[in-house]
Parts: structure tokens; C-alpha cells; sequence
């Protein structure tokens, strides 16, 4: 038996259909089993109808069809209603496939992936510089200066500042109603 609320999804879907296999006169035969796993087969859920005149109980016939189809399971008797389900190998559409998870990575596997990240992030920096290295140059002579700012190649020459520009004024009076500056009138009270 399905579990809970997988039985209740069932039940759902199941409403809507039609009975896809009918039982007869004769009760449960070869044909009616042949039937079903094939229906079965194609719609993964089946609604089969039991006739009046069948030989059988209807709770005799479900045990009978269930063990006449292999994996199949009962979702619901409902008066001569029988509503089978069996869940379909490939591609199955009220459950979902088992998922198989991979184990999870250990310690020491994460540390080692840890330390080999570390490594290419260390391969990609550039190397820094130190600081005797910045601000020394060989020489000719084999003397060490500093480096003048037009010496460096990463610097472009510095340009004399000009003069700062002073900012406008801010406005002594503002009209209230349409925020301009009004030098002309008295402010509103």
C-alpha cells in the first residue's frame, strides 16, 4: 500500500479517469491480468471496474489482481471501483526515481581541495614587490638612488595645480512657494 500522501495524490489524479480494464462474468482470467500489467504499463495509474455479475468479492478480486500483477498496488476501493497503481520503471510521474547521492567528502578530501585551491590562487597573484625594490634602482656605478617621479613607469609626471576655483554663493533669500532665488523681495512670513 502506498504511503499516505501518496495514496491521496493518487485518489486525486484517479478521480478524473475511466475505467480502463473491465472484469466480467468470469471473474479474473489470464486476459484481464495481460490487460492490466499492460495498462499498467502505459498509464501507471488504472481505474478498474468489477461487473455485477462477477463471481468474486470485490476485496477478493483486489487481492486477485494484485497478485496476478507484479508490483502493483491498491490506491483505493471505492463501491465496484478499483484504482491501481504501479510506478513506472523509466519514467515515473507521481513518484519521483530513488536518488542515488554520492557520500560525502571526508576531511582529510576537503582539506585537500582546500590546500590545491589555495595553491592556483597563490600561482595566479602576481608576485608582490618589496619595498627596497620600489624605490631602488641599479646604476651604472653600482650606485642606488631613488628614482624620480619621471623615472617610474607606472606614473605619468605630475602637473603643477592650478588655482582651486571657488564655488558660487548659495542664495540669501529663496521664495518658498517656487524655490528660486528672489534677491529683490523680502522673504514670506
Amino acid at each position: 500500500m502506498p504511503s499516505s500522501a501518496l495514496r491521496r495524490q493518487l485518489r486525486s489524479a484517479g478521480h478524473h479517469l475511466s475505467p480502463v480494464v473491465q472484469v466480467g462474468k468470469e471473474g479474473m482470467t489470464e486476459a484481464v491480468l495481460r490487460q492490466l500489467d499492460r495498462a499498467l504499463l502505459d498509464h501507471e495509474l488504472v481505474k478498474v471496474k468489477m461487473g455485477t455479475e462477477t463471481p468474486e468479492d470485490r476485496f477478493e478480486s483486489a487481492n486477485a489482481l494484485l497478485a496476478g500483477a507484479a508490483g502493483a498496488q491498491l490506491a483505493q476501493i471505492l463501491g465496484r471501483t478499483l484504482l491501481v497503481y504501479r510506478r513506472h520503471p523509466e519514467k515515473p510521474r507521481y513518484e519521483p526515481l530513488p536518488v542515488v547521492r554520492a557520500a560525502p567528502p571526508t576531511r582529510a578530501d576537503r582539506q585537500a581541495r582546500a590546500a590545491q585551491e589555495a595553491r592556483t590562487r597563490r600561482a595566479e597573484r602576481p608576485r608582490r614587490t618589496t619595498r627596497v625594490e620600489r624605490t631602488t634602482r641599479s646604476t651604472p656605478g653600482n650606485r642606488t638612488t631613488r628614482p624620480t617621479r619621471t623615472d617610474r613607469p607606472d606614473r605619468k609626471p605630475r602637473t603643477e595645480r592650478t588655482s582651486r576655483t571657488t564655488r558660487p554663493t548659495r542664495p540669501t533669500r529663496t521664495d518658498r512657494t517656487t524655490r528660486r532665488t528672489r534677491p529683490d523681495r523680502p522673504p514670506r512670513r
